[in-house]
């Protein structure tokens, strides 16, 4: 006779390779139990390091408690979901990439270009996780009568990352991500609360060791100390969640970003180990990975909504994109790598814009005409 144990285990066997065929790299089981990390939270909401991020004050209490979000939950599924684009050669054949870390540290140093978080360049991975995710949640019910599930995805207020950590999938970074040794840090998560006792996972040792070069090389300095970031200086926070006008002491230390920071990923020695997706989603659309910054600053509105439609960029929308590149503009005019001819082209192209779009983005370009 079979033991529920048993029958568990057996479940857990057929869910990972269920997974697998659906794009994700990795599935462990943690147990909801997040005593230890709620002070920490706590405290990061009471020093205000969430900036204008409210609603992670808002709902705090159901970060802390899960069993809110769903009655009777007793275990978070963790996914992890490899997001590197995968790369096309001469012949239009897919292929992975070596170390995709120096293209991009290049291409970073060239304060012409805009740079797009890796993660953002192909379609929304909310709407990706989310429909693969439900496809995992729907096929489990089929196997488990009444069961009770919740698929999240940046969806409700959990703590992922701590949920991660403690299933297994990686270790806390010092930069506060996930962080896994035979793939970095450059991957989704997603989980699905079940209120089944599955067997859960042990989580893995930290091996950041005495590295710092995550702290040591954030360009705004928002890493205050391992494990702590103050959002209202992070480059990511800055470009995608904060609505309003940039700090003007943060303006010129942001260079050439106008979605997003990979910084602290791209010097991490653990993601010269990050997996390139098996899905065509991640693949880059509109070529986000190599546009000029005065090629982006030329996009209309109806460019903007057409490109970007699908995108996790969307979700900004035009007039937080503008600034940004404006604010990049800027950091371009002031760098040694500009031509005359081209400082003066750009400044045309930013006083053609004055007025066009809202104040927000006519503070940011007036910022950039005077250095």
């Amino acid at each position: 006779m079979t033991s529920e144990n048993e029958n568990y285990t057996e479940i857990l066997h057929w869910l990972k390779g269920q997974a697998k065929e659906l794009g994700f790299s990795d599935v462990k089981i943690s147990d909801l139990d997040l005593t230890q990390e709620v002070p920490y939270f706590q405290e990061w909401l009471r020093k205000g390091h969430h900036g204008q991020m409210h609603y992670m004050s808002r709902h705090a209490n159901l970060r802390a408690n899960p069993n809110d979000l769903l009655p009777g939950v007793v275990r978070s599924i963790c996914f992890r979901m490899d997001y590197l684009p995968r790369v096309k050669d001469d012949n239009n054949v897919n292929h992975l990439t070596e170390d995709f870390r120096s293209k991009e540290l290049l291409q970073l140093k060239d304060a012409s270009q805009a740079i797009v978080s890796v993660y953002a360049r192909g379609r929304d991975y909310h709407k990706v996780l989310r429909k693969n995710l439900l496809v995992i949640a729907k096929l489990l019910e089929e196997k488990i009568a009444d069961l009770k599930y919740r698929v999240l995805v940046d969806s409700a207020p959990v703590l992922e990352v701590a949920l991660a950590t403690k299933s297994g999938l990686g270790w806390r970074g010092k930069h506060t991500l996930n962080l896994n040794r035979q793939a970095g840090s450059m991957y989704f998560l997603g989980e699905i609360f079940v209120d089944i006792p599955l067997p859960v996972d042990e989580p893995v040792s930290n091996h950041c060791g005495s590295c710092q070069d995550c702290i040591d090389l954030c360009p705004t300095k928002a890493i205050l100390a391992p494990f702590q970031i103050d959002a209202n200086r992070c480059i990511s926070y800055l470009t995608i969640e904060h609505p309003g006008s940039i700090p003007l002491e943060l303006r010129s230390l942001m260079g050439n970003h106008v979605y997003g920071c990979d910084d602290c990923q791209l010097v991490c020695h653990w993601n010269k180990f990050a997996k390139n997706s098996t899905l065509a989603d991640f693949d880059v659309r509109n070529q986000l990975d190599c546009s000029s910054l005065e090629e982006v600053f030329g996009w209309k509105k109806e460019d903007f909504d057409s490109k970007m439609q699908g995108s996790a960029i969307y979700r900004i929308g035009y007039e937080r994109w503008m600034r940004n590149v404006s604010v990049a503009l800027g950091n371009y005019l002031r760098s040694e790598q500009i031509s005359v001819s081209q400082k003066s082209k750009i400044t045309e192209l930013l006083k053609n814009q004055y007025g066009c779009i809202s104040e927000l983005v006519d503070e940011h370009i007036a910022w950039a005409l005077n250095p």
